[in-house]
């Protein structure tokens, strides 16, 4: 005890820093002593766990494909009215005004026609006269005739009427053929008169619509500028842009609008509002060249009747309007729709079989949409397809089920 009283007295006779070097240095050195002396702990392998995949069922379908496109509807006939005669226009429909509805040969306009009906007068007098002067020369060459065979009879001549051009001049041939060729140019000229005055009515060449007008009562017009612009309502066209790999899924493409080619089914669907609306087309032709600026094939389809009213509220496929259209594909057996991420590496999908082991499958891609793919390929249905990405793969490997995982 003596001992450690004079080791304590000695530690106290020492100055406070000293005291706490003591102190630490004596700390460092157990603490040293005890990582020396500790043990090791003993190594664990983690539990590995299977990748969590989420699967939706294999739902085989039967049926034909639809290729879906846009474009904007356009009049398949559209026309420039413009007059064949000068005048001023007299009468105006009320139909021809912009957005005015009319029939196929309804009167639109009509330009003043008294000059017209006074040429035909004049041509009808000109003919009236014409035919008097061959009647004159015909019966001047009977006469004729009928001098020359008493001649032939008092002299006793047997041989045939003289056909030679003298003979000719004798019977006034070449006055009769001017004559007849004077009819023919004054009924001629008379046509002209009459088809000059008919033209002072300005029908409608089909049913359609006013699209633009440039005339009214009062104005003088001449040929050739524009009273407006018609476009018909019978059928109106969109032209849907296709890349060649939908193009080719389009069966008897290339023949329709042929003579005895198939009737290609297609909807269109527009919006009108919040309400979106479908009217029943059908593709009439595939324009014959790729369109230079898209390198697309240009599939043009009609719509019968767009502006009819069915009774159930349905507004009229307006031209201008951006419509869908989903065309009728060729007929496939057997194929899949499924997410575009289910397929993998282009031409693989993955399946879960017996619950838990992925297995990788080739498949034949038939058609990718925006979204979703149509693949062929050796399924059951109801297989669980993976449709969520996954980093590591290898066929056979040993997977959970999103919903296994969950429960």
């Amino acid at each position: 005890m003596s001992g450690l009283a004079t080791v304590g007295s000695r530690f106290m006779r020492l100055g406070s820093f000293a005291r706490v070097a003591i102190i630490l240095g004596i700390g460092v050195g157990a603490f040293a002593l005890l990582m020396i002396l500790r043990k090791e702990p003993e190594s664990q392998e983690p539990p590995r766990r299977a990748p969590l995949v989420v699967t939706q069922p294999a739902e085989l379908r039967t049926g034909n494909l639809t290729i879906e496109g846009s474009g904007t509807v356009r009049p398949m006939s559209e026309i420039s009215l413009s007059p064949q005669v000068a005048g001023r226009i007299s009468w105006v429909s009320p139909s021809f005004v912009t957005g005015g509805r009319f029939e196929k040969g309804d009167l639109l306009l009509r330009i003043e026609s008294a000059d017209y009906e006074n040429a035909v007068q004049a041509a009808e007098a000109d003919v009236a006269q014409r035919e008097v002067e061959l009647l004159t020369w015909e019966e001047q060459r009977d006469l004729a005739i009928e001098e020359y065979e008493r001649f032939r009879a008092r002299e006793g001549i047997t041989a045939p009427i003289d056909s030679s051009e003298i003979g000719g001049l004798v019977f006034r041939d070449p006055q009769l053929r001017a004559a007849e060729a004077s009819l023919r140019r004054a009924e001629a000229g008379l046509e002209d008169a009459r088809l000059a005055l008919s033209r002072t009515r300005i029908t409608a060449p089909f049913d359609g619509i006013v699209r633009t007008k440039n005339a009214d009562i009062g104005q003088y017009v001449t040929p050739g500028p524009s009273l407006g612009s018609l476009y018909d309502t019978d059928e109106v066209e969109i032209v849907v842009p296709l890349t060649d790999g939908d193009a080719a899924l389009i069966e008897g493409l290339w023949s329709a609008g042929t003579e005895g080619g198939p009737r290609i089914p297609a909807e269109v669907r527009a919006a009108f509002g919040s309400v979106q609306y479908t009217w029943a087309g059908y593709v009439d032709r595939a324009e014959g060249a790729l369109n230079p600026n898209t390198r697309t094939v240009d599939v043009v389809v009609r719509v019968q009747d767009p502006f009819a009213n069915d009774g159930s509220g349905r507004p009229p496929l307006l031209l201008g309007t951006y419509a869908t259209v989903d065309i009728e594909g060729r007929a496939a057996d057997d194929f899949l729709v499924l997410p575009r991420m289910a397929l993998r590496d282009g031409s693989e999908v993955y399946v879960v079989e017996q619950d838990s082991l992925l297995s990788i499958r080739s498949v034949q891609v038939l058609q990718e949409v925006p979204g979703s793919v149509m693949v062929q390929g050796e399924f059951e249905t109801g297989e669980p397809v993976v449709v969520s990405p996954m980093d590591v793969v290898t066929d056979g490997m040993v997977v959970r089920l999103a919903e296994e995982a969950a429960s």
